[in-house]
C-alpha cells in the first residue's frame, strides 16, 4: 500500500440478490481518519461489512482495501491485515481460551490457538494486552472475562496482525452503561496512539461516537444520506432521514445525544 492511497476506496458498490441491498455506495477512508458507519437496522451496514472483509462478493462496482481491489488479489491474505472485532468472533471462540492465547491466535488468523506458543509471540501478545490495558487478564479463561473485557482482548487479537484497518462492529451491544462508557473512553484512547490503525466503528447510537472519530457515514436503505467530517455529516437534518423520525442531535463536550419528537396523541 502507497502511503497517498486511500485505506479503504469504494466507488459504486452494488449489491444484489432477490432485492438490492447495497445501492451505488462511494466512499473514500483516507490514512489518519477514523469513520462511524450510522444507521438503522437493515439500512445495509452489516452488508458494507461483508463487502468489505469479501464475504459478500459485489453485483456491481469497486472494492479497494488497503491497496488491493476485490477480484484481483486473495482476499483471505488481505484479511490478516484487516483487523475485525465482531459478534461473531465472541461466539466462536472457546471457552477455556486464555486471554493471552486468545491474542497470539490473531497473529495465525485461527480461532482456538493450538501448539507450542513462541517465546516472541508470547511478548508480543504481552505488549498488546498492556496496551489494551489487559495485561491482569492474561491467564484468565475466556469464559470468566466480561463482555467488556472480551472486547478489549478482541481488540489486542486484531492488532497482533499489525493492522492498518480496525473493524469494530457493534462492540458496545450487550455492555451495561458503565462498561459502554469505560470501552468508548478507551477507544479514544486506542485512536489518539501514535501508529493506530484506521479505526471504523459501527453502530446505531450517536451516543458511542467519540471525539476521536473524524468522519462518519450514514445509511439508509442501502444508499448513502450522508459522508463526511462529523461537523458536516452528522445533523438533526440527516438523522431525521436515516432513522425516518423527525430526530433532534444535541452536542455537550463533544459528545452526542439524540432525541425523538415525542408522538402528541394517539388514535382512539
Amino acid at each position: 500500500m502507497k502511503p497517498t492511497e486511500p485505506v479503504i476506496d469504494v466507488i459504486g458498490l452494488t449489491i444484489e440478490r432477490d432485492a438490492p441491498i447495497l445501492r451505488g455506495i462511494d466512499w473514500r477512508v483516507r490514512r489518519g481518519e477514523h469513520w462511524v458507519i450510522l444507521g438503522a437496522n437493515g439500512s445495509g451496514k452489516t452488508s458494507m461489512l461483508r463487502a468489505l472483509t469479501g464475504y459478500l462478493p459485489p453485483t456491481a462496482g469497486t472494492i479497494r482495501v488497503l491497496g488491493e481491489t476485490y477480484g484481483r488479489t486473495d482476499w483471505r491474505d488481505l484479511r490478516t491485515r484487516v483487523g475485525l472485532v465482531s459478534s461473531s468472533v465472541v461466539q466462536m471462540m472457546p471457552d477455556g481460551e486464555s486471554a493471552l492465547n486468545a491474542v497470539v491466535s490473531g497473529k495465525y488468523a485461527m480461532i482456538g490457538y493450538w501448539g507450542k506458543m513462541r517465546g516472541e509471540d508470547r511478548r508480543r501478545a504481552m505488549r498488546i494486552l498492556r496496551q489494551v490495558e489487559a495485561a491482569a487478564l492474561a491467564a484468565r479463561p475466556w469464559q470468566q472475562l466480561s463482555q467488556g473485557e472480551r472486547q478489549r482482548v478482541l481488540i489486542g487479537r486484531a492488532l497482533m496482525a499489525a493492522p492498518k484497518l480496525l473493524i469494530l462492529d457493534e462492540p458496545c451491544a450487550g455492555l451495561d452503561p458503565v462498561a459502554r462508557e469505560r470501552f468508548l473512553q478507551f477507544l479514544e484512547r486506542l485512536a489518539g496512539r501514535r501508529g493506530a490503525p484506521a479505526l471504523v466503528l459501527v453502530t446505531h447510537h450517536v451516543e458511542e461516537i467519540m471525539p476521536a472519530f473524524s468522519h462518519v457515514l450514514i445509511v439508509k436503505a442501502g444508499r448513502v444520506v450522508a459522508a463526511g467530517p462529523r461537523e458536516r455529516a452528522l445533523t438533526s437534518r440527516t438523522l431525521s432521514g436515516a432513522f425516518g423520525e423527525v430526530v433532534r442531535l444535541k452536542r455537550a463536550g463533544g459528545r452526542f445525544t439524540l432525541t425523538v419528537r415525542p408522538v402528541s396523541s394517539l388514535a382512539a
